[in-house]
């Protein structure tokens, strides 16, 4: 299988450094010269570059169009040296060069997530795990579990429950209370956007059926006794999270480990991370492992909107980082969930109309912010999930544009969810990039009819029409509000098969998109989305190389069985950072290696 370059000629690659030269001599003397004299003509005069690994005999998918599949990778130092075909790349061998057979694997780029909360991540691998919980009973019984293995006075975190798998009835600290007499407990839904606290946590906030709804949240409370439930949403949150004791540095270090381990292991080579503890802490706990050499996946860190005069002094003094690790951008909320019946609609929820969800900020503050920081040169990332929250938002997206004029912004619109059929032109004219979750659609479309209508879920995760509008869609996780996996990604924009089996043909089946749409998201976009697409996103020689080995043809296998393809391999400036089975017992071998 030879790759087929611009002037229509099979089998030719290219090498670093060489590209311009070698694409215009191809132009020119495609149809003068025979194959084997062309390809000499371009190996000449590159022999003084050999790969220090060549993985070969595999299918490719390399995300550029003018050489769109490859057989073969040569690797030197933490670049692509030349992708092509197999025999031509194992010319370049020498005898120190370590040759991958790839067995006929499909390889793509390193795959971008381009929405985390990594550390929190970390944390939540070792915290009690409500996700599948489907019962108030195993509710309940998974906290008092991890209670009884917990010290006494220690925080209990993460959860990631989901009450719509008991049919929707919200938790309450009655469920908890007598087993977690002597630990503070405070687990999230799976969006983020709504929490229980027992009555231990409640009582150190200060709490109680007469403390006022904060500006932006919501106390849930019981309606024949006023008593909160224990359940906070949104900026109701923040009054525990001020009592809550921050991590120590080992705890965010070790985290970290726990996160890239379990990110690698599913084909993620860079995230960009919209922060977990105020952004600032996270990205000095990213600063700290990079200093000793322990950050082995790629990071774009996100700090606070309001934040955007510190940050903008921060570049000042340190620039904005390197290919490892980058700072730069920024990370507000104009909303809520739809979840949490927090995200911010023009009409009401339809199981909730007393209620169109939440503005979780000032308004005047976050537009203020936002033009101030976009003429400060910084890049936004703002999360807008309800039709209103994102067509204000827009609003001021171009607002900053008239304000501050023509330049490479990039604005996103982080999530992108649930939108008013005017707003994909709006999106397109403005380089607005859609910032979308592809899981949260299988996940959400369980409920989201009973949330919003019938008439509003038309538009509702909207993939193809932002592709047909011209938009950038980018695609990412939101971990640990869904899984990091890609592959679970791609299968949902693919088949839209909600989690509970109820959609076989797709929810809002107009909306889905192709595999290799879906690959586009999670590489070559998200790359442009973090302004490093000429160093990541694609297999090409000169760019860092970064990819992942499949088990199966993406772009062959059935979409339905998307979900059983695994990833063998992931690599990482040249180096393996995961190999499936790598021991002799068979088992995946994580290689964190510095």
């Amino acid at each position: 299988m030879g790759v087929r370059a611009p002037g229509g000629v099979a089998g030719i690659y290219v090498l670093r450094g060489r590209q311009k030269m070698i694409r215009k001599i191809s132009n020119r003397l495609a149809f003068q010269l025979p194959i084997f004299m062309l390809i000499t003509l371009l190996v000449a005069g590159c022999t003084d570059e050999k790969p220090d690994r060549i993985f070969t005999n595999g299918v490719v998918w390399t995300g550029d169009p003018a050489n769109p599949i490859a057989e073969a990778i040569a690797v030197r130092g933490d670049e692509i040296l030349a992708v092509g075909a197999a025999a031509e790349i194992e010319a370049l061998a020498t005898p120190a060069t370590d040759i991958v057979d790839l067995e006929n694997s499909f390889v793509v780029p390193g795959f971008i997530d381009n929405h985390t909360h990594f550390l929190q991540g970390g944390f939540q691998l070792a915290s009690v795990d409500l996700r599948d919980a489907d019962s108030p009973e195993e509710f309940a019984n998974r906290i008092l579990a991890f209670t009884a293995l917990t010290q006494p006075g220690l925080w209990i975190t993460g959860g990631d429950w989901d009450h719509e798998a008991w049919g929707g009835r919200l938790p309450e600290k009655s469920w908890i209370d007598a087993s977690t007499r002597d630990n503070p407990v405070f687990v999230s839904r799976l969006d983020g956007h709504m929490a229980l606290a027992n009555s231990v946590t409640l009582q150190m906030a200060g709490v109680t059926r007469d403390t006022p709804d904060p500006d932006g949240g919501t106390i849930v409370r019981d309606p024949d006794t006023g008593e909160p439930t224990g359940i906070l949403k949104d900026e109701a949150m923040s009054m525990v999270f001020a009592v809550m004791p921050e991590p120590s540095a080992e705890e965010l270090a070790e985290a970290l480990e726990r996160a890239m381990e379990h990110a690698v292991s599913q084909g993620v080579t860079q995230v960009h991370d919209m922060g977990s503890f105020g952004g600032w802490m996270d990205l000095e706990a990213f600063r700290a492992a990079h200093a000793t050499g322990d950050l082995r996946l790629r990071v774009y860190s996100f700090v606070p909107l309001s934040t955007w005069e510190r940050l903008s002094d921060y570049i000042s003094e340190n620039g904005k980082g390197d290919e490892w690790l980058r700072w730069g951008a920024l990370k507000g909320y104009v909303d809520g969930s739809l979840g949490s019946t927090t995200a911010w609609f023009y009409d009401p929820y339809e199981d909730e109309p007393e209620t169109s969800g939440l503005i979780v900020a000032d308004t005047t503050s976050i537009r203020e912010d936002a033009l101030a920081a976009d003429a400060a040169g910084l890049q936004l990332g703002i999360h807008a999930i309800g039709d209103r929250a994102i067509d204000w938002l827009l609003g001021v997206f171009r607002d900053a544009k008239q304000a501050n004029g023509d330049r490479d912004r990039r604005p996103r619109i982080e999530h992108s969810q649930h939108l008013s059929p005017g707003a994909f032109p709006k999106y397109r004219d403005l380089g607005v990039i859609a910032s979308a979750q592809p899981y949260h659609a299988i996940d959400d479309g369980r409920w989201a009819a009973k949330r919003i209508g019938a008439e509003r879920i038309k538009t509702t995760y909207a993939f193809r029409s932002f592709l047909e509008a011209g938009v950038r869609l980018t695609f990412g996780s939101d971990w640990t509000v869904a899984p990091i996996s890609p592959i679970k990604g791609i299968y949902a924009a693919v088949t839209r098969q909600t989690i509970d089996g109820a959609n076989p043909q797709g929810w809002v089946r107009e909306e889905k998109i192709s595999v290799e749409e879906a690959l586009r998201a999670y590489t070559t976009s998200n790359a442009y989305a973090g302004f490093m697409e000429d160093r990541v996103g694609s297999i090409e020689a000169g760019k860092l190389a970064d990819f992942v080995v499949l088990s199966e043809n993406l772009l062959e296998v059935d979409p339905g069985a998307i979900l059983g393809v695994r990833v063998l391999r992931t690599v990482i400036a040249g180096r393996d950072r995961f190999v499936a089975g790598a021991d002799r017992g068979g088992r995946d071998q994580l290689l964190l290696e510095r």
